[in-house]
Order: C-alpha cells, then sequence, then structure tokens
C-alpha cells in the first residue's frame, strides 16, 4: 500500500505548470493568438510551435491525473465529509475568488493592448481546470471511498496483477481512443470548456486515483518499460508531424498522450523521487503561481511586445519577467499575507 510522500510526483506537478507558463507565452508568438484570447505579437515564431504541439497533446491530461493521484493522498487521511470540506477550501474558494478578482485582470490588459474600451467581467479564463477538478471530486469521491475500504480486496489485486506487464497501462488508452472516437472533438487538444475536456478530464482523474491505489507495481512497471513508452510517443508524433501536419487523428493522439505521460512518469518516479528545500518551496508555489499567471503573462507582452527587438528576444524577456513577476508576486504577498493564503488555496 503505497502511504509515503511521493516527492516525484511532486516535482512533476511543478514541472507541469513550468511547462504550461512556457507553453502560454509560446501562443503569443502565433498568428492565431488573438483567435484564442490571446495578446499577438506581430513578428510570429512559428518554429516554437513544433515542440508545444508535442507537448500540447499531454500537458492537461497529464496534470488531471496527477490531480486524481492527489486526491488518492488525501482520501488517506480523511473522511467524505472532510474530504469535500478541504478540497472547497482548497480548490473551490480560489476557483470563485479567481473568477471575480484574478482571471479579468488579463482581459483588461488585453483590452488596453488593443486600445478596446476597458470593461470588468467574471469570467473562468483559464481557470476552468479547477472547476473540472471539484466536479470530479463531487463525482468520483462516492466511488474513490468505496475502494478504499476495500484495498485488501480483489480488484486491487487484479489491478496490480494487470498493471505488472507494461501492456497493462497501455491498455488503460482504450478508453481514452474511444472517448476520442465517440465524442469526436473538432481538436482533440482543444480541452477548456468542453465536452472532451470535461471527459477525457475524468478519464486521467479516475485512473491516476487507480494508479496509485493499485501500490507499487505501477511505478515498477512505467520504471522498467520508460523508454519504450517514450519510444512509441516519439514515433507516434513523428507521425504526426510528417504526416499529419501536427493533427493526426483523435484516437492516435490519445495514445500518443497517454505515452508520453506513461514514459515521463517513469523517468520521474526513478529520478525525482527525493525530498529538499527547493521542492517544499516550489510545491507550494506552484498552485498559487497557476492561478496568477496569465496576469504575469499579459503584463510582460504589453511592455516588452512594443518593443523594437527581434521576437525570440522578447520571447526570452516576456518568459523572465512571467517567472519574475510571479515569484515576486507569490513570495512577497501570497505567500505572507494571511488573508490571502486561502484564496489561492494555500493553509
Amino acid at each position: 500500500m503505497t502511504t509515503e510522500r511521493r516527492h516525484d510526483i511532486d516535482w512533476l506537478r511543478v514541472l507541469a505548470i513550468g511547462l504550461l507558463l512556457i507553453y502560454h507565452i509560446a501562443i503569443i508568438f502565433q498568428p492565431w493568438a488573438m483567435f484564442v484570447g490571446f495578446i499577438t505579437s506581430e513578428q510570429p515564431l512559428k518554429n516554437v510551435w513544433k515542440p508545444m504541439t508535442m507537448l500540447n497533446v499531454w500537458r492537461i491530461p497529464f496534470l488531471f491525473y496527477v490531480s486524481g493521484m492527489g486526491l488518492y493522498f488525501a482520501m488517506k487521511k480523511r473522511n467524505f465529509r472532510q474530504l469535500i470540506s478541504e478540497r472547497t477550501k482548497r480548490i473551490l474558494v480560489p476557483f470563485i475568488f479567481g473568477i471575480v478578482a484574478i482571471a479579468p485582470l488579463h482581459f483588461l490588459i488585453f483590452q488596453k493592448f488593443y486600445h478596446l474600451p476597458l470593461s470588468y467581467y467574471p469570467h473562468v479564463g483559464h481557470l476552468w481546470f479547477l472547476g473540472n477538478i471539484f466536479l470530479y471530486v463531487l463525482v468520483l469521491s462516492p466511488l474513490f471511498l468505496f475502494l478504499m475500504k476495500k484495498e485488501a480486496g480483489k480488484f486491487r489485486k487484479g489491478l496490480s496483477s494487470f498493471m505488472n506487464k507494461p501492456l497493462g497501462p497501455l491498455t488503460i488508452s482504450v478508453f481514452f481512443v474511444a472517448e476520442a472516437i465517440i465524442v469526436n472533438p473538432q481538436l482533440f487538444t482543444l480541452y477548456a470548456e468542453t465536452l472532451h475536456g470535461y471527459i477525457l478530464g475524468l478519464l486521467a482523474f479516475f485512473f491516476g486515483f487507480l494508479f496509485v491505489y493499485c501500490g507499487k507495481i505501477f511505478w515498477q512497471t512505467v520504471s522498467k518499460w520508460k523508454n519504450l513508452y517514450i519510444g512509441l510517443a516519439a514515433i507516434l508524433f513523428i507521425i504526426r508531424l510528417l504526416v499529419f501536419e501536427t493533427t493526426s487523428p483523435g484516437y492516435l493522439m490519445a495514445i500518443e498522450s497517454n505515452c508520453w505521460i506513461y514514459g515521463v512518469f517513469g523517468f520521474g518516479y526513478q529520478y525525482l523521487n527525493k525530498p529538499g528545500k527547493a521542492l517544499s518551496y516550489l510545491s507550494q508555489a506552484a498552485y498559487p503561481v497557476y492561478i496568477i499567471h496569465m496576469f504575469a503573462l499579459y503584463s510582460g507582452a504589453l511592455i516588452i511586445l512594443p518593443l523594437k527587438i527581434p521576437p525570440a528576444l522578447k520571447f526570452v524577456l516576456i518568459t523572465m519577467f512571467t517567472f519574475g513577476v510571479c515569484y515576486l508576486i507569490y513570495e512577497f504577498m501570497i505567500r505572507r499575507i494571511g488573508f490571502l493564503r486561502p484564496l489561492f488555496g494555500l493553509k
């Protein structure tokens, strides 16, 4: 039974949030950025997008997997009432506060950049992810609590045995393939506020919980076969790049997504399951930084994009600005001001 603190999962969550920031910065330098509500650079960096498409196919499902894993550890210490109370404070409160006070900020900056009339309105923005997670907690917690009471039962033993072979985790992709075929999203990577995003997230959240629930077998399997999973993902990505011009059929992208994720879990389990002061700090900071990063990013774009410098340098400067402003806001405001902490999911 897995009860110890999993430092690799904490590290992977931190790295995923960091990659999310870079991904969002890259969108600014794509010609279509304005169509998804981003400030757009007049000087694009189209080549930046190719590696971003590799990341895009698994970055959000990965965070849903990790969130499901986190719920398992939360449930080890809490009954149903305590769990819902804790998740309400940690997820629902920041979600509502963010809709009212955080997400509108970068829309105001967007309006200022394009000289539009300034107007305020509450908006979900990038915080849609939190709404999904809270919904999954409400829907799946009764089932998860039932499974927790049966950890010595046949289901867990059977699941552990199933995950003992490399095909075990890969077989889970059948559910994601079915989702891609049945829902048939216009874009597989369009997760925000779509039926596809809700169902895909639900599947990843559910199986993330099960992977930790079944014990060390899953982690030993993905650690042993990590190169196989990464290799399969790389082949599918190359096919997607060369044959389909970055957008292959959804069922192929579903398989590729999970292969990347299992490979990353394998490498994380082998190399990142170590505590440290940096991890303690960054794991606390990751959630508030996710909430505020769009405001910092848009502020950087507002200041830096008008400069007469090469677009690659603008990309670097906006990246430095975004990470720097997020650090300053977290370190000197969110972390230190007591009444702000719960509004950003901190105790």
